[in-house]
């Protein structure tokens, strides 16, 4: 009885961050630690399918930088990172959009209906849905994110579906890029005046010096911390990505592990929260 009186009050508790995200957009990048495990996918899946039942409106984008690394081994290709990201000649370009669009988008799109979802996979590239810039010829065809289809996006949310998309994008020449899947999260939910960008990746939250996990993060905490090295590697396009989406309206963006079980659940619907939190000067305290 007292586990039951236990899931009662947990549930009773969810009601006001049930009202306050009620009709809010929440986009999440979902990596590809996260989708190692089948079981933590499905448990994702049945997390995501239950936010669209409360009238929360989730848009995943996915990785996959795991099972990239797998088949370019696997082909004998080797790849290089330049600050976190990908450098992208045309060989990688056509494995990347191979694994990505191909098997893991497929993948996440299914576990989502497994779970009663209604989820549409897409690449980026549909209905020139990420309209890119050329970043860097050191990167290769790596893509800045210019313009994002919306009316798309507005258009599969208001009719029920999930949106599931692969952070590969495309250009007036339609040459085909490789957008880094935080990059291409962060533009997502900066074009739709997201509520919410969660980024899941394979670690607890933005680390201080003594490894401890930061709770709360200001855009100027993240610049300070990044010039003194203690932001660095894969961790310095995370950030960049949530200080540029909250510059472009997101409310706030949470670092979080998305391997953690019922990760996104635990942040949105509870006290608790989960990872480190980026927030503007135009978000409440509270957030």
């Amino acid at each position: 009885m007292d586990n039951w009186l236990a899931t009662a009050k947990t549930l009773s508790e969810a009601l006001p961050f049930l009202q306050r995200y009620d009709n809010a957009r929440v986009v999440i990048k979902l990596g590809g630690h996260a989708m190692k495990d089948s079981e933590t996918m499905d448990q994702f899946a049945r997390d995501i399918v239950l936010l669209k039942q409360t009238n929360i409106h989730p848009i995943i984008v996915h990785g996959g930088g795991p099972m990239i690394n797998a088949m370019l081994s696997k082909l004998n290709v080797e790849s290089e990172f330049i600050d976190g990201k990908r450098v992208t000649t045309p060989e990688i370009m056509e494995v990347v959009e191979m694994v990505l669009s191909g098997n893991v988008n497929a993948e996440v799109v299914r576990a989502l209906n497994r779970q009663g979802g209604k989820a549409l996979g897409l690449s980026g590239k549909d209905g020139d849905l990420i309209m890119c810039d050329f970043v860097d010829e050191k990167l290769g065809l790596v893509g800045e994110p210019r313009k994002i289809n919306t009316k798309m996006l507005d258009d599969l949310i208001s009719t029920g579906f999930i949106p599931v998309l692969t952070p590969i994008g495309t250009d007036e020449e339609g040459r085909t890029f490789n957008i880094n899947g935080d990059t291409a999260a962060g533009a997502i939910a900066g074009a739709l005046n997201a509520d919410r960008l969660l980024l899941l990746t394979d670690v607890s939250g933005v680390k201080d010096a003594d490894g401890d996990v930061i709770t709360q993060l200001h855009p100027d905490d993240v610049a300070h911390f990044t010039k003194s090295g203690v932001i660095a590697g894969g961790m310095i396009p995370k950030t960049e990505t949530a200080c540029k989406a909250i510059e472009d309206g997101v409310r706030a963006v949470v670092i979080m592990d998305g391997r953690a079980p019922h990760a996104v659940l635990l942040e949105l619907l509870t006290k608790a929260g989960a990872g480190t939190l980026i927030r503007g000067d135009n978000s409440p305290i509270n957030e």
